[in-house]
This record gives structure tokens, sequence and C-alpha cells, in this order.
């Protein structure tokens, strides 16, 4: 998919250059399945008796108001490490110690909103310290949180705008999909000319309504006995 071809080149270059930027689009454009397109393109690597090297760290789902320490507990996690007990300074060094011995070159956190604004000066301290790129992942509503901090804002200026889909590219995506994702027996031609308006219309061009509605509407499909997904206007405004 060219957008997220697009987005996997900008990280390319920011992991690269070791600089850090952040992603922003509106809900459901697809930011969190784009940026773990690139983290499966750059997968943990493991040798006996050795730290496993993760050169891209993806932290999803992490909790509301999420603080220093919290997010220190998030990294050691997804590292595969035993969260630590102890005061923030020392979490904070085992999770500096362990970034390094994993090798990290890029930690990108989705949902970057969530954390509580004194723990940005903490995601500020991994790029300054440790010259590892952070990507913080969000909606608007990122900027104006970041905005409030000239200096943490002043690290994330780069900015990759991930927005809907429309034309040619809502159509290839939608090819894409009933191919690699639904592959039901008979060919739906979703791309067809009424198919692909009605998509349109129900998803507006946000990817993760496309994804929902079509793996909704091939559930439903072979519930009904059907080997493809039918035209169903009605069934796609419903979902």
């Amino acid at each position: 998919m060219e957008q997220v071809k697009i987005l996997n080149n900008w990280l390319e270059g920011k992991r690269q250059a070791r600089q850090s930027g952040r992603v922003v689009g509106e809900s459901r454009t697809g930011k969190t399945m784009g940026c773990n397109a690139y983290r499966l393109r750059h997968r943990p690597k493991q040798e006996v008796g050795k730290p496993p090297l993760v050169p891209v760290a993806f932290l999803e789902d992490i909790p509301s108001d999420c603080t220093a320490k919290g997010l220190f507990n998030e990294i050691l996690k997804h590292l595969k490490y035993q969260m630590s007990k102890g005061t923030v300074a020392e979490i904070r060094e085992r999770t500096f110690r362990v970034l390094k011995g994993c090798g990290v070159e890029m930690l990108i956190i989705d949902e970057a909103d969530r954390l509580k604004p004194k723990t940005f000066t903490e995601v500020r301290d991994i790029f300054d310290k440790l010259e590892i790129a952070v990507i913080l992942v969000g909606t608007d509503r990122l900027d104006a949180v970041i905005k409030r901090d000239e200096q943490v804002y002043n690290r994330f200026r780069s900015c990759h705008r991930f927005g809907k889909l429309s034309g040619e590219e809502f159509k290839r995506t939608v090819e894409i999909w009933e191919k690699m994702i639904l592959q039901l027996p008979v060919a739906s031609n979703l791309s067809a000319k009424t198919m692909l308006k009605t998509l349109g219309e129900a998803t507006g061009g946000y990817m993760g309504l496309i994804d929902t509605i079509l793996r909704e509407s091939a559930i439903r499909a072979l519930k009904k006995g059907l080997q493809k997904v039918d035209y169903d206007y009605h069934e796609f405004q419903e979902q």
C-alpha cells in the first residue's frame, strides 16, 4: 500500500538518522497498522546467551494518564524483561540499561497523548541521552499536548501526517483486502464501481473502518452459506 510505504520510508529515515518525530492523523486512519508494519520489517533477533536485539520497539495500549514509572514498565514489558520495583530513578536506570542492551534504535509510542505532561520529559531524555529515535503517534490532540512544553515540541517538531484513503489508493486497498485478508473461495469484485461507491460512503476512507466492515461482511456472507461478499447497501451502512 502506497500510504504505508511512504510512512515506512519516513520512519526508516528517522531510524537511520536517529531523529525523533511524530505521526499524526485522525482516529482509524491506519497509523497503528502502518507503524506495526514497519516494526515487522525489523523483527527482533535472538542469539543463545545474549539479550534479544530489538531494532524497533513499538508500544501499544499504554494506560491513560501514563506516568514515568508506567512508561518505563511498559518498555520493560515489551522487551520481555520483568517489571521493576523501586523509585522512578531506579526504574529509569534499569530501563535505559535494557534499551541499550537490546540495541533499540527506534521507540514508537502509540496513542502518545495518553502520557501525562510530565512524562514527556522522560521521553525527551530517552532521545537525548540514548540517541534513540523516538516517534510519538496520535491524533491532533497529541499536538496540543506537546506544544505546552517548548523543549519537548522542538524535539518532535518533524511530523508525518497520515490521512484518509481516496481515489485509486482506496480502490487498491480494497483489492488488497479482498485478495490477502478475506481470501474467500469466490471473488467478490469489491473494487467494482457500485461496490466501491458503497464502501466509500460506508467507510469515509478510514482504513480502520475498511478493515472492520470487510471482515464483518465476509463473516456474514459465510454464515449465509455464500462464498463471496454480496452487494447489500444496508448491511454496509449498518456496520
